[in-house]
């Protein structure tokens, strides 16, 4: 059976960092480059055009895709499915449905839920740090981003550091079998 994470949270509540915490923990876990068409950062995705996007979605191989901040981010099937292969991937997802898409479209793999969330305070105080021009609209999606309720593990990103959060990770994978 291959094995996946997903870094579940609203914006700032710490996916990038412990992303990276995990994959310097092992080299068994990866970050997945989700496809994004649009503006702004293009750092942790891979930039394809509207009609590259097109072709997959023509393909039946977009397995969940969203629209967010003026962009489109999607997970294919074709990449998901390589990665799996290779690696123990690391997926960001902020939206419930994009988890159950993920977890339908690859029933062989065992996918590790994990819940970020920090306070109100610190998401807004990360984003005026990382990019104070758009911290107002992140700020606005983190109060709109819903609970996940069935969570393999949650983390408090305002009570453990990153390192900590990847051995729980870690942990709860070895746990879960």
């Amino acid at each position: 059976m291959t094995r996946g994470v997903i870094l579940y949270g609203p914006p700032a509540a710490g996916k990038d960092t412990i992303d990276a915490a995990l994959t310097a923990l092992s080299p068994a876990y990866q970050h997945f480059e989700r496809l994004k068409v649009g503006p702004g950062s293009t750092t942790g995705y891979r930039i394809v055009t509207e009609a590259d996007l097109d072709d997959l979605r023509h393909q039946g191989a977009i397995v969940w895709e969203n629209t967010q901040y003026g962009a489109v981010y999607a997970v294919d099937a074709p990449t998901l499915k390589e990665a799996l292969a290779h690696a123990t991937p690391v997926l960001h997802l902020g939206q419930p449905e994009g988890v159950a898409a993920v977890v339908h479209a690859t029933p062989e793999t065992r996918w590790t839920v994990v819940t970020l969330h920090c306070s109100r305070t610190t998401a807004a105080d990360r984003l005026a740090r990382r990019d104070p021009q758009h911290a107002a609209t992140r700020l606005a999606v983190w109060d709109v981003t819903p609970e996940l309720t069935d969570a393999d593990l949650i983390i408090d990103t305002d009570a453990t550091t990153p390192d900590e959060s990847a051995r729980l990770i870690n942990d709860t994978i070895s746990r879960l079998g």
